[in-house]
């Protein structure tokens, strides 16, 4: 169909959202199902309480690697085939999901030490399985706590129980290396205003997706107003 440049550019950038957005909704979603159905961590699951925020953190990543799946597949269609339906779809998936990171952004701020204790219990869980089991899901999950909190176990950098894990850095840097349930905490009592960013940047970045959907949705519209009738 015929689309101006607005048009076009925003349609290009929705494809290249979506994209972006499956490539991490499947990372989320096959290492949230690793995690729940591998050998070595199925039995988790049972009710047990020392493992509560390991469940919890699993199905988020399970449920949330799915959600975004899922409105990448219609942001996708939509915007490749100029589906009014799929966009349709997609803009009210893309708004919930805004709402929510707006949301969780506020709830983390004020609830800023809840949220650090309850992250920092899932990484000891993971932690302590890790080095129980050995299982490579696990791994990936404590490398990325590792290597985005730039930090090394429960003991810091003297930590070998998990040192294949912690981020490969120059030997002085190595050996600082903070112990990560104080990064953990730190990280939410001192900086929850740039916790709360963090998401409030993620919903701008839906909103903006958004904005561009909304665009795309007038100029098809507008196209099949303009089309000749025959």
């Amino acid at each position: 169909m015929a689309l101006d440049g607005c048009g076009q550019l925003c349609k290009c950038f929705l494809i290249m959202f979506n994209i972006i957005f499956a490539l991490v909704g499947m990372a989320m979603f096959g290492l949230g199902l690793w995690l729940r159905f591998s050998s070595e961590t199925r039995g988790f699951f049972n009710i047990d309480l020392n493992t509560q925020q390991f469940v919890i953190g699993v199905s988020v990543l399970i449920a949330l690697g799915a959600v975004i799946l899922l409105v990448a597949v219609f942001g996708d269609y939509g915007a490749c085939n100029e589906n009014m339906n799929g966009l349709a779809v997609f803009s009210c998936l893309l708004a919930i999901l805004a709402v929510v990171e707006i949301a969780a952004g506020v709830f983390t701020y004020m609830r800023s030490d809840v949220v650090g204790e309850q992250l920092a219990k899932f990484y000891m869980t993971v932690y302590a399985q890790y080095v129980d089991k050995g299982d490579p899901g696990l791994a990936v999950t404590l490398s990325m706590f590792h290597n985005v909190l730039h930090c090394c176990g429960l003991i810091g950098a003297l930590d070998l129980l998990v040192k294949q894990t912690c981020p490969k850095t120059g030997i002085w840097d190595t050996l600082t290396l903070p112990a990560c349930p104080t990064v953990i905490l730190n990280l939410f009592e001192s900086k929850a205003p740039l916790v709360m960013g963090l998401f409030l940047g993620t919903a701008a970045m839906l909103i903006t997706a958004l904005v561009c959907c909304s665009i795309l949705m007038k100029q098809i519209k507008k196209s099949h107003l303009s089309a000749p009738v025959y």
